[in-house]
Order: structure tokens, then sequence, then C-alpha cells
């Protein structure tokens, strides 16, 4: 099983790059025992993800939270809804605030794109999914925040899946020899996947005996004639490159299963959060 990097660590290693020694503006600024109410408010429309981050940020730096209130990952939002509520220290909650801000503003602006291509392919049956193209060290937090969008997972990492793409095909010597390479090295449990870019190698991948493939920047046409020859055969049809809101649906009619799109991870814009304070006295 891979291991990935706890929240915990992220939110250590992400407040020892934003803080380092000290927060000077923070130490200089604000009296060591003050407390304050934080209110995470949306100044948009969205789906959230990332609290247990948000959270986290203030929890390492010992900001004593108390009366927690916050919307559970997955909850869309509108405008003006308010996302998380507690009290805590003033120095720590202002110390954490940027570092738990990007965590929630990333993810929750993972999980809205999600969500926008989810809607956009509703009642064809095709799942939409995300791709390894991901932040390096957040894949785990960013491919959670798909699902809370209403999306689905591809592979985690390279060890839980076989995809087996053009340049694999070049160096294996073709698609054929790739498959049965592949084959004779796995268990019976794991499905083989293979990208093809025209109907001739989809034919050759089914010859070869493809549980799974991944059409990679075909036609509308291209790709509704393949799942026309998959039909029935038990075969997983994804799609795939260069997968964009406006054509997203037209790439569902043409009956395949998944729709992989890079973008939910790599292209995500941030939603627009904030976070207020009001000072309530010494602790």
């Amino acid at each position: 099983m891979v291991r990935t990097i706890s929240v915990k660590k992220l939110v250590r290693r992400a407040l020892e790059e934003d803080v380092g020694r000290e927060d000077v503006t923070t130490a200089l600024t604000v009296p060591a025992g003050a407390r304050c109410r934080a209110v995470l408010t949306a100044k948009q429309a969205g789906v959230l993800s990332g609290m247990d981050a948000f959270h986290a940020v203030f929890h390492r730096l010992q900001a004593e939270v108390a009366e927690w209130e916050a919307c559970l990952d997955g909850t869309p939002f509108d405008t003006g809804d308010v996302l998380a509520s507690f009290t805590g220290k003033s120095r720590a909650v202002l110390t954490g605030e940027r570092t738990a801000l990007n965590f929630v503003q990333h993810l929750s602006g993972v999980a809205t794109l999600t969500s926008r291509f989810v809607k956009a392919v509703e009642g064809t049956g095709t799942r939409i999914c995300d791709t390894r193209k991901t932040t390096p060290m957040l894949r785990t937090l960013e491919k959670r925040a798909v699902v809370h969008g209403g999306g689905t997972n591809h592979r985690m990492a390279l060890f839980d899946g076989i995809l087996i793409k053009e340049n694999h095909i070049a160096a294996a010597g073709g698609i054929a020899v790739a498959m049965a390479k592949a084959r004779a090295g796995t268990h019976h449990l794991m499905k083989i996947e293979i990208e093809v870019r025209s109907l001739h190698e989809f034919e050759e991948a089914v010859a070869a005996g493809a549980e799974a493939i991944l059409l990679d920047n075909m036609s509308l046409d291209d790709m509704r004639e393949a799942a026309r020859r998959a039909k029935g055969r038990g075969i997983v049809l994804e799609a795939s490159g260069n997968v964009s809101i406006e054509r997203v649906r037209a790439i569902a009619e043409t009956g395949v299963n998944l729709i992989s799109v890079g973008a939910l991870t790599h292209s995500a814009p941030a939603c627009d959060v904030s976070l207020l304070i009001t000072p309530e006295g010494d602790g």
C-alpha cells in the first residue's frame, strides 16, 4: 500500500513554509492573551472541501479552538454562507489564517469545478474522474476534493492500476506485446487499461484482450463508433484529452463510461472565501 502524507504533516510543512521562525507582525501587534471569534464566509457559490486541513492548522498552532461549528466537506454553498465559526487565541488564528485559507480555497475550487463537470453530464450515465495531474504532495487531498464534488477517482498512483500509454506501447514494441507482458505480470483482480488514438488501435486493443480502453483525443464520431463496437463486450471506455466544460456533455453522449479531466486538479480556480475575526477579550 502506498504511504500518503497525512494532513498533519502537510499542515506542519505548510506552516513551516509560511511562518518560518516567527510571525513578526502578529507578535508585535496582538496581545499575547487575546482571544477572538473567527468566521469563514463564502464570497461565491461553490462546494466545500478541505475542512480537516483548515481545522488542523489552528490545532497545530495551539489556538485552543472552542465553539467549533462547520459545514461538512461536500456541502454546496452560496455567496454569504457561513462555512465555519469558532473561537480561539487571536495570535494563533492570525498566524494560521493564510495557510488555512490556502487549503480550503484550493480544495473547494477542485470540488466546485468537479461539480460543474458532473452536472454537465447529468443523466448520461457517464462518470467524471480525475487524473494523476495533481499538485505534488497534495494528491490525496485533491482526489478527495474530486469526490466531494461528485466525481470519482482514477488510480491513486502507479502502484494500484495498469494503464499502458503510448510511450509504454512504443517501448514495449506494440499494443499486443505490451498487453501480453502486462497480463503475464499481474493478477486476475487488476484490470489492464490501454490507451489508443484511433479506431485501428482500438481494434488491436480489443483483439489483445483489453478490459478497459482509454480513447485519447479521438473525435466524437470515432468515440461513438468505439462505443458501438464495445457494446456487449464488457469493455470499460474512458475518454480523455483536452476535455472542456463546453464539450464534456457531447463526449458523454458518445456512450463512453468515464471521462477523465486533468483540469479538475491542475487548473481549478480557487474559491473566494474569507476569514474575519472579532476580538473577544483576554483568555
